[in-house]
């Protein structure tokens, strides 16, 4: 049964979890409004192992959210993620950020399940799964508008939406009984299923060339005078 250790740092949601054989065994994290992966993601590290009375070296592969998100989280997530894997010479996994999100929605919540990150203004980043998480759409930025979604709601289908950018796509799109939406953000705890299928199929990165999916440029916003 594979141990994989789980890290989500793509927003200010800074959590750890183990798993083991999809199961998950231990789990830390920390949803504050400011970032604070640098001082706490390597402690929830080290917590989560002796919750689960593991050592490093008992880890057969580190699986990490790889983005779209925030851009100085996926560069701390990541990298902690691929010294381990160097270190340890265990494989890299890798999961996208919105199939993330979307498993931290029920399978019984909607016949579409929407993921949205909060891409400031009336952008969002999103893609949409099936109630199987199975990708429907690729993951992009998308600017809300009553018409960015209208094949799924105006289908009959019921609809979860799922992230933190409800309230703005509440604007357009009103909950209704077909319309649901549910305000998270993604965490460890939902990636143990997927990682643990790439590991059972050997789909493993890089972990020399490996990359965060930033999806957009990172832009430096100068200070106010």
């Amino acid at each position: 049964m594979a141990k994989i250790l789980l890290l989500e740092t793509t927003t200010t949601n800074c959590s750890v979890a183990l798993c083991e054989n999809e199961n998950i065994i231990a789990l830390y994290e920390d949803a504050e409004n400011g970032y604070s992966h640098a001082e706490k993601l390597h402690l929830f590290i080290e917590k989560a192992l002796q919750d689960a009375k593991l050592s490093l070296q008992q880890l057969d592969a580190i699986a990490v959210s790889k983005g779209p998100g925030s851009y100085t989280g996926l560069r701390i997530g990541v990298s902690a993620a691929k010294g381990l894997c160097y270190s340890l010479s265990i494989p890299l996994i890798a999961i996208e950020t919105m199939e993330v999100l979307a498993r931290g929605a029920q399978v019984d919540v909607g016949d579409f399940i929407i993921p949205m990150l909060d891409a400031r203004r009336m952008e969002v980043y999103t893609a949409v799964f099936d109630a199987t998480y199975k990708k429907l759409e690729n993951t992009l930025a998308k600017i809300l508008t009553a018409d960015a979604y209208k094949e799924y709601v105006t289908s009959g289908s019921s609809v979860c939406f799922i992230g933190n950018a409800n309230e703005k796509c509440k604007t357009f799109i009103p909950s209704s009984e077909k319309i649901n939406y549910i305000a998270a953000l993604p965490s460890a705890k939902n990636m143990a299923v997927a990682a643990s299928e790439k590991y059972k199929q050997h789909l493993f990165e890089d972990v020399a060339y490996f990359e965060p999916f930033y999806l957009k440029d990172f832009v430096v916003t100068p200070k106010k005078k």
